[in-house]
């Protein structure tokens, strides 16, 4: 469904890291980057470099996202209170397309951007079509009822690579899912791992 899989797998390569997890990967079989001089001998890795490698891995996770948003989503933790990288992780957990992908209504979170662009998500009844809709603790966000045969949703549905985590209440019956809390960085089922107090570093410099 997503339009985006060739730059999916570019950033997993340019990452050397199977960062969602997917058995279809080609780091799985090639952990090298792209182009002619993937395979080339890499000089060691600067403070700066790692925190952007780190700032990266991070925004390529979720989609993608803009430069733009990503920093919008940094300055907003920054301003609350407690641990930076525990809010900017628990921000970014909150957004709607991170939830559609987290209750495994679509098999990526790049899919769950284009499934909530096409109009079949409604959050507490009420159709949303902006992926970066901020959803609250409390929120039920559920698939539209004529979209729920899709081939794309069946198929996310039986993912064994991933499990719908805790702080998500999914009920795939009634395609619906509840934001039961905001997690802690400790509570997301990355599948490599993420380095938020790098991202910190790096837009505190």
């Amino acid at each position: 469904m997503s339009k985006r899989q060739s730059a999916k797998y570019k950033i997993d390569r340019r990452l050397g890291q199977n960062i969602w997890g997917r058995p279809k990967s080609p780091v799985n079989k090639r952990e090298y980057g792209p182009g002619q001089h993937g395979q080339r001998r890499k000089s060691k890795v600067s403070d700066f470099g790692t925190q952007l490698r780190a700032k990266q891995k991070l925004k390529g996770y979720y989609a993608n996202i803009s430069e733009k948003q990503f920093r919008r989503v940094y300055d907003e933790a920054s301003r609350m209170k407690g641990s930076t990288s525990e809010n900017l992780i628990g921000l970014l957990e909150a957004r709607l397309d991170a939830i559609v992908y987290r209750a495994k209504f679509v098999p990526t979170p790049f899919a769950a951007r284009q499934f909530i662009n096409h109009g079949h998500i409604r959050v507490n009844g009420t159709r949303v079509n902006i992926s970066s809709y901020r959803c609250k603790v409390g929120d039920v966000v559920e698939v539209r009822e004529r979209s729920r045969q899709l081939a794309i949703v069946l198929e996310a549905v039986d993912l064994a690579e991933r499990d719908v985590p805790e702080y998500i209440e999914a009920d795939h019956t009634k395609m619906t899912a509840r934001f039961a809390r905001q997690p802690a960085f400790a509570d997301v089922p990355y599948p490599v791992q993420m380095e938020p107090n790098l991202v910190i570093e790096f837009y505190s410099r």
